[in-house]
């Protein structure tokens, strides 16, 4: 079992010593920082990028969402987890603009964030329960702009990807009703999120479904 790199940026202390604690006895995982601020962060990002990082909102120097944007922006690519008590409409949507691949509030339980640690890095999208509903609700209907955006059409192989996506299969399961390798699934996924400028599994499958993709 491959072992995933983890970057906690959490400003409260307790929160962070238990996230810390919780990847630290993790077997799967490896903390390699655990910090409180926007300048530790970059300081932190500036020696080792790690596979996943796990990002709060609200830090004493800044905002989360411009770390997110930072991390997007490289070449060597982290799968970006924010965890945060902001389950509102404007962070939900700024978090996820500006590179996030899952958004989870802070009262998930604490079990919940190894599986979602996998899970992001597979390429898959976690999604607290309230963040996933206004999503679904956000993408219910689609708009007059929706309409007239031109979409890059999907190869067949994406739109496989997309069904399965759709069915709620994960990124091994969808893998293996290919008959591909994961990562060749993550790969198809993330040029996806970028052909309908999405960056959730839910927003896709909206996107899909109110255009007639699937």
């Amino acid at each position: 079992m491959s072992i995933l790199t983890v970057t906690l940026v959490e400003d409260d202390a307790p929160i962070r010593e238990e996230f810390a604690r919780m990847v630290s006895e993790d077997v799967g995982l490896k903390l390699l920082e655990a910090v409180g601020s926007c300048a530790e962060a970059r300081r932190s990002f500036s020696f080792a990028q790690p596979d996943v990082a796990l990002i709060d909102l609200g830090l004493p120097d800044g905002d989360g969402t411009e770390l997110i944007a930072e991390l997007a922006r490289r070449s060597r690519p982290t799968s970006i987890l924010v965890v945060t008590i902001f389950g509102d409409e404007a962070h939900v949507v700024r978090a996820l603009r500006a590179g996030a691949h899952g958004y989870l509030l802070k009262d998930t339980p604490t079990a919940e964030f190894g599986r979602a640690i996998r899970a992001v890095s597979e390429g898959a999208a976690p999604l607290s329960p309230r963040v996933a509903s206004y999503l679904l609700r956000s993408f219910a209907t689609p708009t007059q702009d929706m309409q007239r955006w031109p979409l890059e059409p999907l190869t067949p192989r994406e739109k496989d990807v997309l069904l399965a996506v759709s069915q709620g299969l994960s990124v091994p399961e969808t893998a293996r009703r290919l008959d591909v390798a994961p990562s060749t699934v993550a790969a198809h996924i993330k040029s996806i999120y970028g052909k309908l400028a999405v960056h959730s599994r839910v927003e896709a499958v909206n996107q899909a479904r109110a255009r007639g993709l699937i």
